[in-house]
């Protein structure tokens, strides 16, 4: 399930014949379109309200939400107007997304870091409290823990110390960043405390490594609640002993209803995960097609609004994203300024 948001009528997008800054004959839009991660969704619909706002007779971008992995698929079809402009993305790209890009043509890309999110851990407010750490989660969340099946069936089963509350987890599904950056940033380093030898396994054998401590249960105890992450956020509203999984900002814009869930200690804040402290913090990126910069109106003022939007006392971070440090968020501006294009070689 995905989410489109025009911020003014949706009407059929015109196109008219062009010719690409590629050399392609393709078509051309008068209306930005944007698809990608859930996470930034939010953000990029607040830019894009202040874009309208801000540009006489401009009309408001198309904005899907398909998660970061279903977004890249349709970002690297191709160039031109059939294609889109922007992905946002929860996590950076992977080399073989650039290289599914390069096939089809996409190839001088700019990547913009806008900011730092958190992978928040959630339970409602008359939750159970819980206090886990990466460990924990594997031990819950993962098919194969310690390579073996996975048979627990409550927090007390994954630790002791824990409450003898049913496992139950919303979370995000399998095209998206938030579950990419889970698996990376919390199912992985609980494996790698708990089994030492899978740190020397990943590398001789990264498929192996995947499936014992990255491979998500598939049982009915993780259960992928779509892209839409208000969703998770009504599932915990009427399942108080269950716990969601999504980006920060849901956390902070539904504060009075939901707590954080510590993970080693330290609650999901803008102070702990700006500072790298909560374990689950990531970058958060938009991925730009530099051939549309010319042919899609609008499209570079849409970049700098977004620039002017993301600094520590600016609207985004009152929405819920982590600024970035200064020296990142300098280095972004100079990318939409100049156009700079992504180096593959950083990718992985």
């Amino acid at each position: 399930m995905f989410r489109t948001i025009a911020l003014i009528a949706l009407a059929a997008i015109p196109l008219a014949a062009c010719t690409d800054q590629a050399g392609n004959d393709g078509a051309t839009r008068d209306q930005i379109s944007v698809v990608g991660s859930s996470t930034v969704f939010p953000f990029t619909t607040m830019v894009a309200e202040q874009f309208v706002a801000k540009t006489p007779g401009a009309k408001a971008p198309v904005i899907e939400s398909t998660g970061t992995g279903g977004g890249m698929s349709l970002f690297c079809k191709g160039v031109g107007g059939q294609f889109p402009d922007i992905e946002d993305a929860s996590r950076r790209m992977k080399a073989g997304e650039y290289a599914m890009c390069k096939t089809n043509g996409v190839t001088d890309i700019m990547e913009v870091q806008i900011g730092i999110d958190g992978i928040a851990f959630a339970e409602a407010a008359s939750g159970p409290k819980l206090q886990l750490t990466p460990a924990d989660v594997f031990k819950a969340l993962a098919a194969t823990p310690m390579n073996q099946k996975n048979q627990a069936k409550t927090w007390k089963d994954v630790n002791p110390a824990l409450p003898a509350t049913p496992i139950q987890v919303y979370g995000p599904p399998s095209t998206s960043g938030t579950r990419d950056a889970l698996a990376e940033l919390i199912l992985a380093k609980g494996c790698e405390a708990l089994m030492p030898a899978m740190v020397q396994m990943k590398a001789s054998s990264p498929d192996g490594y995947k499936t014992i401590c990255t491979r998500i249960r598939d049982d009915g105890v993780y259960i992928d609640a779509g892209e839409n992450d208000n969703l998770i956020v009504q599932k915990l509203q009427a399942n108080p002993n269950a716990v969601g999984i999504f980006g920060y900002s849901y956390l902070q814009e539904n504060k009075g209803r939901l707590t954080g869930v510590p993970l080693n200690g330290i609650e999901p804040t803008y102070e702990t995960i700006s500072s790298g402290a909560y374990p689950g913090a990531r970058p958060l990126y938009l991925y730009v097609k530099k051939a549309h910069l010319a042919a899609i109106p609008n499209l570079g003022a849409f970049l700098q609004v977004y620039a002017e939007a993301w600094a520590p006392d600016g609207p985004l971070v009152k929405r819920g994203l982590i600024a970035a440090p200064a020296d990142i968020r300098a280095k972004s501006a100079a990318i939409i300024k100049d156009g700079t294009i992504l180096d593959p070689a950083i990718l992985r």
